[in-house]
């Protein structure tokens, strides 16, 4: 079966991109993108992936979207295919022309559904606003138009199931996504914390330093990428600025450096605002590492707290230091059961349930 993903830009790679690569080297599929950033994609160990570019967008919202929405709008290739995976969440335009398909959805589009407050308060200046939130009307009409012709719905989590039942009134399959459990090893508990994220104000990275700013005996390094676009880089630069000496920030690390840092960290922390599922904890726990993280969002479904970490309710500076305390005394009590846990995310269980999906989402159609 010939199988082609759309994914909405690679030129930055985070958790839903991971995905998109994953699925493209299981499945032997050909990827469908806008701008590219072929070195990143080498460095996180993809490498001679058939990746094509239907056109570059802009690097600024709203923009960059609504070129994304509009490029895969017009895209057809329903002669040259079997079937298509849609990947990246404004890339679900595509699904007009291209089908049977599948939307893999990490979340509905977060900046005009759940996070569309908290998006208009931080990101969006005032005299912006007005038009911001016509262009979230405007958006919330073509997506429930687009999912029309949306053949099956699957999502990360049970939290993004909620989503799009409340957002599009449709039912979702969960299939948790692939950890390549087998990459990440134990070595030693270390000197330091670890946080994997992108450098986005949703995530909460200032609340990561304000905590280590009063535990310096503490050290934390955060890995940080972020797109090149004015709010992300904004953000990157408010938080890169007088950094207390016990935190540092690599802005970009290759996947083996990453699998290093998972080996020999402390513990491992991340404060993302009801995350969608979050891949990074899981990568932790399969290098035997405790996690911390908020009691909210997709952490719920990975993290058992007291058992591979703690789960914080009502996250705060204060709270998040006393959590760092507790696990920091014996940190590698957690190694085993850390381990167990995160082999229930691993690659083969999830290319298996997608296969599945595949063929219960053919039979349908016949």
């Amino acid at each position: 079966m010939k199988i082609a993903i759309f994914h909405s830009f690679l030129d930055n790679i985070g958790g839903a991109e991971m995905v998109t690569l994953t699925l493209a080297k299981e499945l032997n599929a050909d990827i469908y993108t806008t701008n590219i950033d072929r070195d990143k994609i080498a460095k996180m160990g993809f490498e001679n992936l058939p990746i094509y570019s239907i056109g570059p967008v802009p690097l600024n919202a709203p923009f960059r979207h609504q070129m994304v929405l509009w490029r895969f709008r017009y895209l057809n290739l329903k002669n040259k295919y079997d079937f298509f995976i849609i990947a990246g969440d404004w890339a679900v335009s595509s699904a007009i022309y291209n089908r049977p398909n599948l939307w893999y959805i990490h979340s509905p589009m977060r900046e005009i559904w759940d996070l569309y407050p908290y998006t208009r308060e931080n990101n969006v200046p005032r005299y912006w606003r007005l038009l911001f939130d016509i262009w979230v009307k405007y958006n919330r009409k073509l997506v429930k138009y687009y999912i029309q012709s949306v053949d099956k719905f699957v999502c990360n989590s049970a939290n993004t199931q909620k989503r799009i039942k409340k957002y599009l009134k449709k039912d979702a399959q969960i299939i948790h996504p692939p950890i390549d459990t087998k990459s990440f090893y134990y070595n030693k508990n270390g000197d330091f914390w670890l946080s994997v994220n992108r450098l986005i104000n949703h995530k909460r990275i200032n609340l990561q330093i304000e905590s280590f700013r009063s535990l310096p005996d503490e050290k934390l390094i955060i890995v940080g990428s972020y797109e090149k676009s004015r709010h992300f880089v904004k953000y990157a630069d408010q938080i890169q600025g007088g950094l207390p000496s016990n935190i540092k920030i690599k802005n970009w690390v290759s996947k083996s450096d990453l699998i290093d840092l998972y080996a020999n960290c402390k513990g491992f922390i991340t404060t993302s605002l009801d995350e969608d599922f979050g891949m990074t904890p899981v990568e932790a726990m399969a290098a035997g590492k405790p996690v911390i993280a908020p009691n909210e969002g997709g952490y719920k479904e990975t993290i058992i707290s007291g058992k591979t970490g703690i789960l914080i309710e009502d996250l705060n500076t204060k709270k998040l230091s006393q959590a760092i305390k507790n696990i920091s005394q014996e940190p590698q009590l957690f190694k085993t059961p850390c381990q167990n846990q995160a082999q229930k995310f691993d690659t083969a269980s999830y290319i298996k349930k997608i296969k599945q999906a595949i063929e219960e989402t053919l039979a349908t159609l016949k």
